[in-house]
């Protein structure tokens, strides 16, 4: 893979990214699908609905529905988490792999869709104890996305005015006050989830942890 990934091989990394993930989830006990994520309000089990429903919904179905819900994001995110998930946690995750191969989204780089499949996975593994780590090379593109452009995700807001490198990879971006720690945590943290900031340091890391805090 060259350093700058192609469009084709992002998508292949978002396909070994969902199935990893499925094949992590596949002998999870079914009172756990109902832990909370790291995703907000969200379950685990609505999580992976929620990943489903990104690699189903094209962009015109997106407009329409967001439309639907008058701009309300969340209500928006609510009815498709809804509409793909299944009458139990079995049929939720058979949803997901019909869906693993999926091209499908709406707008917007790559980038940005790998790191949805990247950051939710984590939102469900870490609350759960699963201790994969997608590889470095998959994680990379989507770290140097945040920190470039505030998006799907506020990154670049998290990270302004400060020094991120990463401790495993050729990571790094900006300039102040360093920030280190593995380029999964840098860029779950670049995705607003503070509990990733135990896992940094760094000078940085106070400004990084209180711009993460909930508004």
């Amino acid at each position: 893979m060259s350093d700058t990934p192609t469009r084709d091989e992002l998508w292949a990394l978002t396909h070994a990214e969902r199935a990893a993930l499925a094949d992590d989830l596949a002998a999870l006990d079914p009172a756990r699908w109902a832990q909370p994520s790291l995703c907000g309000r969200w379950t685990v089990e609505e999580v992976l609905a929620h990943l489903t429903a990104a690699a189903s919904v094209g962009r015109a179905r997106w407009v329409a529905s967001v439309l639907g819900a008058r701009f309300d994001f969340d209500r928006h995110n609510d009815r498709r988490l809804a509409e793909h998930r299944g009458a139990d946690p079995g049929e939720t995750l058979d949803r997901f792999r019909r869906v693993l191969g999926s091209t499908t989204s709406t707008f917007g780089p790559t980038e940005a869709w790998l790191g949805e499949v990247i950051v939710h996975a984590q939102d469900i593994r870490r609350p759960l104890g699963l201790d994969r780590t997608p590889p470095v090379g998959a994680v990379t593109p989507v770290a140097a996305f945040y920190a470039r452009r505030d998006f799907t995700v506020a990154g670049r807001s998290a990270v302004d005015g400060l020094r991120v490198e990463a401790t495993d990879g050729p990571f790094a971006a900006g300039a102040g006050p360093l920030v280190s720690g593995t380029t999964l945590a840098l860029t779950m943290a670049m995705a607003g989830r503070a509990v990733y900031c135990d896992d940094l340091t760094g000078p940085g890391v106070p400004t990084l942890r209180r711009r993460c805090a909930p508004a």
